[in-house]
């Protein structure tokens, strides 16, 4: 069986709602990661054999199959064929475990996974529409009895699930704050040591006015995470109020933040890099997922992690670096009583309430951050795991190379 390697991984910077990204049309800022891959690795985009897009709210400008009219935006050969997957949150991870499928598999030899969101024009909640066609179904009558906090019962929001969780592990409103602004802290200081760089693709600022829809492209590049903020303290987060109860321990401070952004990886076989001259960065060692009941929903990167630790021989302590997707500081705080890891290699450059949570593109998006820092200290094993709306969750194992 051939190994799945990734030969490169970019993604734009994380622009926050109505910034500096939020006039990119999804499919043009998707097909920016794609060129720039082809670019950085002298890659015949001719080769490419699939591109495999996730995107959450395929609704609007991320309708009809984004990814396809990415392909066809960055100006790439039309005989190459895409499609776009929602595996929610988890959208561009599960289409990297695709992709690196496709190829153990011996169906691809060079594959490319990616994922977009704009969130500032394609808000959460667009693909539902006008409400024909609730997409539930019978599953709403199936959890219609649950009430796992008072006063809502049955399929709740994310954001419920998140107060669940909090109450359920004996998490504080402090504990889920220090989180939030550690968070920050380490995401300023690798942008600062410039820990981003070699993932980073700068992209020109349009920002588009939210009451006309005009777009105004600036000749500045924006070239870090506009979500970064300096100096947060635990105490100034504590004056936030709560976001889904009115005396919950959920706030926009300890949340991940609506972002637009795109991410993309190039994958192959180790054969088909040999035979390119492209150096390989690492391999895909194991994939698992998980999932969990879609009231607590955001519970899935614990399962999903077992599974990854059982199927790859590893232990929780085996692993140099650890991305859990910080949704929402609860999740990642839950993941940490049920697995007990040494918390320094768990998002050592802060996560999405810092940086941003593009939906459909955070998948290759943490694999990026996974892997750079990886090389950058040296290590061999790297973990990356994600809940997902409904209930269930992503997890990966990439050794690094070389």
């Amino acid at each position: 069986m051939p190994d799945a390697v990734i030969i490169d991984i970019v993604r734009t910077p994380g622009g926050r709602r109505n910034g500096a990204l939020s006039g990119w049309h999804p499919v043009d800022l998707a097909a920016e990661t794609l060129k720039a891959l082809a670019e950085r690795n002298d890659l015949d985009p001719a080769l490419v054999d699939d591109v495999i897009m996730g995107c959450v709210m395929q609704a609007g400008a991320q309708a009809l199959n984004v990814g396809r009219n990415a392909v066809l935006a960055a100006g790439w050969p039309e005989e190459i064929p895409s499609t776009t997957v929602d595996r929610q949150c988890g959208s561009s991870q599960q289409a990297a475990h695709f992709a690196a499928q496709g190829v153990l598999a011996g169906a691809y030899d060079v594959v490319i996974a990616a994922g977009v969101e704009v969130m500032s024009l394609v808000p959460m909640g667009a693909s539902i529409g006008n409400g024909v066609g609730f997409p539930f179904g019978a599953a709403y009558n199936r959890y219609a009895d649950v009430e796992l906090i008072e006063g809502h019962k049955g399929l709740v929001g994310q954001g419920i699930s998140a107060e669940i969780i909090a109450n359920e592990w004996g998490l504080s409103r402090e504990d889920l704050d220090t989180f939030g602004a550690q968070s920050q802290a380490r995401a300023e200081q690798a942008r600062d040591e410039g820990r981003f760089d070699n993932e980073i693709i700068p992209v020109r600022s349009k920002i588009r006015d939210k009451e006309s829809g005009e777009v105004k492209e600036l000749d500045d590049l924006v070239t870090s995470d506009e979500g970064i903020r300096p100096g947060t303290t635990v105490e100034g987060l504590a004056k936030l109020k709560p976001s889904f109860l009115p005396d919950g321990k959920v706030t926009a401070g300890n949340s991940s933040q609506i972002c637009d952004g795109a991410s993309a990886a190039l994958i192959m076989s180790a054969d088909k890099a040999a035979a390119l001259g492209l150096t390989p960065r690492a391999r895909f060692h194991t994939f698992a997922l998980a999932g969990v009941d879609p009231v607590r929903m955001l519970t899935g990167p614990i399962p999903a992690t077992t599974k990854a630790i059982d199927k790859s021989g590893l232990g929780i302590d085996d692993f140099d670096h650890i991305e859990v997707n910080e949704a929402f500081a609860s999740v990642v705080l839950a993941w940490e009583k049920e697995h007990h890891p040494d918390m320094s290699k768990v998002n050592p450059n802060g996560g999405a309430i810092a940086l941003g949570h593009p939906l459909g593109g955070s998948g290759t998006k943490l694999l990026a951050t996974m892997l750079n820092e990886l090389e950058r200290t040296g290590g061999r094993y790297g973990l990356q795991t994600m809940c997902e709306g409904g209930g269930m969750a992503n997890a990966t194992v990439i050794e690094r190379l070389g």
